[in-house]
């Protein structure tokens, strides 16, 4: 989505400029799985073009110029909404990241450290795993075996694992339970792709009925 001129006029005005010199500190996050991904700086020009474009626009520093992260290597970053902090000097931009957002080739700015990631981001890069075994030979995995025997096959065993966590939950074996509901998860996420549909299409139907 592309915010329309009158939300950037009203964002630009609640950003106390004179504070951070004219270059407002913008953090990225992937929308869908919550990562960070990197930092960049805008200036009032940034931010319009940004707001007009839907992709992110930043000032960069060495450059002296606006600078639309991926306007030569493609790896644009798509916007869906920016918020302003409470101090008023600093920016949250959430994303549709299109391809690595590093320079170095990997998916944040903060790769090169060993870390443990949140449960979202671990989810969403299980998915993505589970998306690219949809074209492997069906031998080289369980998950890509899978796909190969159909998508009957698959929805039995949704069907099988529901069962085993309402057992699990029934005789009040919680370890059980977290081992039957991880299988039960594991292979709702392998069904959904079969059917070119994801975890963000269940979420978003989820926000749906929330309102």
């Amino acid at each position: 989505m592309s915010f329309n001129t009158a939300e950037v006029s009203s964002l630009a005005e609640r950003i106390n400029w004179d504070k951070v010199d004219g270059l407002v500190p913008a953090i990225v996050q992937d929308f869908q799985s919550s990562q960070v991904l990197m930092m960049g700086y805008m200036n009032q020009d940034a931010l319009v073009k940004t707001g007009e474009t839907g992709q992110v626009t930043f000032f960069s520093r060495t450059k002296e110029r606006l600078w639309t992260k991926g306007e030569t290597s493609g790896n644009v970053l798509q916007l869906v909404n920016i918020s302003l902090d409470c101090d008023q000097d600093t920016l949250l931009v959430k994303v549709n990241p299109i391809g690595p957002t590093c320079h170095t080739g990997t998916t944040t700015c903060w790769d090169g450290d060993p870390q443990e990631e949140s449960q979202m981001v671990w989810l969403h890069q299980l998915e993505q795993l589970l998306a690219a075994r949809k074209s492997a030979d069906p031998d080289s995995s369980y998950t890509a075996s899978l796909y190969a025997r159909g998508t009957k096959r698959i929805s039995q065993k949704v069907g099988e694992e529901g069962v085993e966590v309402a057992l699990a939950a029934t005789s009040g074996d919680k370890a059980e339970l977290v081992c039957e509901s991880a299988d039960l998860i594991y292979h709702l996420m392998v069904l959904l792709q079969d059917q070119g549909l994801s975890m963000n299409d269940v979420v978003n139907k989820l926000k749906e009925r929330h309102k």
